[in-house]
């Protein structure tokens, strides 16, 4: 009996000694490393306007095309792309018997039409002299009045036989003038001053009325042309900013919105926007892409670049917990604005976050506030 009765006496004590083990063990758990000189920014949405990504091509303001106006042979070409021109430079020649002849066969007109009233004056002198010696016979009485009527007429003939040769001279004053200048279209003349930046034909070749031979650009004015979806055209208007990046040179330019052209595209459903540009390197025809900021809104959060990190294909932020412990969060980035990055997912408004001194952060860490205090 007094065996038995000793027995819960040692259950007691075992029990006893287990929970001392159990709280040796607890107090010897190590405890999350502090963290501290970290600066915290809380997650807010903003405001921020819509923007809008398209495709364009750069475009010369004034463009010059250089078309033949007569048919004929390419007989001299002095220009090739590339080639800076001045206005009323000459770029290349026609040769066209058929328009040399026209102009020669009008220069002969014009000789023989002067000839004719230079007769038609010496004979309408001729007949005023002989009206006046008939008008004194007649006034004496001798001469019939039949005579001096058939006289009378033929005066009034040589003033009309001029006037139609004074008409028929300035007609071909007219047509000779008219010969002289499509003779003349046989020079190509730069109509302003620029770059080539096409040749369609080649020494030699053959032309015809209204064939496009050359391209000048002005280098002065270039511009940006954007095709904007009908569905935006709304929310653009004439000085929109926009943000211009161009493969080929690497680089990004801002500009404004100058002209939106009223009329759209049926073949792409598009409407054409026009930005200046004030840079050098760009020429005719190259690509370039737009960001273009719309009048609308929408609500965001976004974040300071220095607080998004990569850890190979997965991107991130270091988030503060209610207690204080530092816990990587998994988010989906969108758009770069200047230094501020926006999250699509991943954060909530209110949230915590360090936007400085990644570099000391640890999973599972505990932040401790700086002396003069962090969000």
């Amino acid at each position: 009996m007094r065996r038995h009765a000793g027995y819960p006496l040692c259950v007691a004590a075992v029990l006893l000694a287990l929970a001392g083990c159990s709280t040796e063990q607890r107090s010897a758990a190590p405890q999350p490393p502090a963290i501290r000189g970290l600066s915290l920014e809380t997650v807010r949405q903003v405001e921020e306007a819509d923007s809008l990504e398209v495709s364009g091509t750069v475009r010369s303001r004034t463009s010059a095309q250089v078309s033949a106006r007569i048919p004929g042979t390419v007989s001299m070409l002095s220009v090739s792309e590339g080639d800076r021109v001045r206005a009323g430079q000459l770029l290349g020649m026609l040769e066209s018997r058929e328009q040399a002849a026209q102009a020669v066969g009008a220069v002969a007109a014009l000789d023989e039409a002067q000839r004719a009233l230079d007769e038609a004056r010496a004979r309408r002198t001729l007949a005023d002299a002989t009206f006046e010696r008939f008008t004194k016979l007649y006034e004496e009485q001798a001469l019939t009045r039949q005579e001096f009527e058939t006289r009378q007429t033929e005066r009034e003939l040589a003033h009309q036989a001029v006037a139609r040769a004074e008409a028929r001279l300035r007609q071909s004053r007219e047509q000779a003038a008219a010969a002289g200048a499509v003779a003349d279209y046989r020079r190509l003349v730069a109509p302003i001053s620029g770059i080539v930046t096409a040749r369609q034909v080649s020494l030699g070749a053959t032309v015809f009325p209204g064939q496009p031979l050359l391209v000048i650009d002005d280098e002065a004015a270039y511009r940006l042309e954007l095709a904007i979806p009908e569905s935006q055209s709304r929310s653009i208007r004439v000085g929109s900013r926009v943000t211009m990046a161009f493969d080929a040179l690497g680089t990004t330019a801002e500009g404004r919105i100058s002209e939106i052209v009223p009329a759209g595209d049926p073949a792409s459903r598009t409407v054409l926007a026009r930005v200046p540009l004030r840079h050098d390197a760009v020429r005719s025809g190259m690509f370039g892409r737009g960001s273009v900021v719309l009048s609308t809104t929408t609500p965001i959060i976004s974040l300071p670049r220095t607080a998004v990190f990569e850890r190979g294909s997965l991107t991130g932020v270091w988030v503060v917990e209610k207690d204080d412990l530092l816990r990587m969060r998994l988010v989906k980035t969108g758009r770069i604005r200047n230094d501020r990055i926006e999250i699509l997912a991943g954060l909530a408004t209110g949230e915590r976050i360090v936007a400085t001194g990644l570099a000391k952060v640890v999973e599972g860490g505990r932040f401790i506030p700086s002396s003069g205090g962090t969000p």
